[in-house]
């Protein structure tokens, strides 16, 4: 089968498609036929390996050959002998190790039915910035009705699904992006949005309930001043390929030590893999309260070029893999 392999850290140009034994599903696992998958910051960062951190999580040294890729959705080809949730045909989606590929195996605890009303593009969409999404704001950020909510970063693949989340809780949603996205981001529900070209949210007076931040272009003082007392701001990941996990975390340990002694709390989300959660966006979606947003699709031989466009921080919405699509 094809799959996207790499041997080493480094740029996109790293990747390489290329031919690879199909996987066979232990016990407890799943082999999909892979209809679609999506590119998240994690894949950037793992590949790419910019600090020593980054290469903790991802590997220190030459790596054997790894796949990449954790989005993924398609169909059931076979099943472990452990599995009973899940039968040969079922489409389903979910998270996996090494979604860039014709085929794909996970464990069955990471994947759940795909409802027939979405797409194999939006379901591949959703897993990662779904959850990553829903946790940061229901989880750390305590969203309630009728809060006023700040997404900055409102037209990535967070934010995107952020906002849609936040009004699906009843809040009052303010998307923060780019004079290029502000209709994407008025289009998905915002009640507000603001061109950070022109305004610094910042800087404007208005203060906010929660605030779900998955840019890290403010300091921390100035996130707070605009929190409401006993407000929240949430940080997640952000897709620049300038800013590395080792940076985004010396933000996180600040705001972690110094929240427990202010009103105006900053918090930081490592959002985890969780089935029922994968369910719950699975749900929005059937229901139409989420809408993923692609912003362009690619081939699998395209996989490189796709993680270097969602790398400069450009995307609206999500860069999507699909296996329709000549390889």
């Amino acid at each position: 089968m094809k799959a996207i392999v790499y041997y080493k850290q480094g740029s996109p140009d790293v990747l390489r498609c290329e031919d690879i034994e199909k996987p066979t599903p232990g016990d407890d696992e799943v082999l999909i036929k892979v209809r679609a998958a999506s590119v998240n910051p994690l894949d950037w960062h793992l590949m790419r390996g910019i600090s020593s951190v980054d290469r903790i999580l991802s590997g220190v040294g030459k790596p054997k050959m790894k796949q990449s890729g954790r989005d993924v959705a398609g169909q059931v080809e076979a099943v472990g002998r452990s599995v009973t949730r899940f039968k040969p045909g079922d489409e389903v989606f979910g998270v996996c190790r090494g979604a860039f590929a014709q085929y794909a195996v996970t464990p069955d605890s990471r994947l759940v039915i795909k409802p027939g009303n979405v797409t194999f593009e939006q379901a591949a969409s959703a897993p990662i910035a779904g959850f990553t999404a829903l946790q940061a704001l229901r989880d750390k950020g305590r969203i309630q009705p009728g809060q006023k909510v700040l997404i900055n970063g409102a037209a990535g693949g967070v934010g995107t699904f952020a906002v849609q989340i936040a009004k699906s809780f009843g809040a009052k949603v303010t998307g923060v992006c780019s004079t290029r996205k502000l209709e994407v981001v008025r289009s998905i529900g915002a009640d507000h949005v603001i061109d950070y070209t022109r305004e610094d949210f910042t800087k404007r007076g208005h203060r906010y309930d929660l605030i779900l931040d998955s840019v890290s272009n403010h300091s921390l003082s100035a996130r707070r001043r605009v929190l409401n007392p006993n407000g929240i701001c949430v940080m997640v990941g952000g897709p620049n390929e300038s800013r590395s996990i080792a940076g985004l975390m010396v933000q996180w340990v600040v705001g972690l030590v110094s929240s427990p002694f202010m009103s105006r709390k900053v918090v930081m989300c490592m959002a985890s893999m969780n089935r029922d959660d994968l369910a719950i966006i699975g749900e929005l979606m059937a229901t139409g309260k989420v809408r993923p947003v692609i912003d362009s699709r690619s081939g699998l031989s395209e996989v490189p070029e796709a993680i270097r466009y969602l790398g400069t921080g450009h995307a609206r919405g999500k860069v999507v893999i699909t296996l329709d699509r000549s390889l």
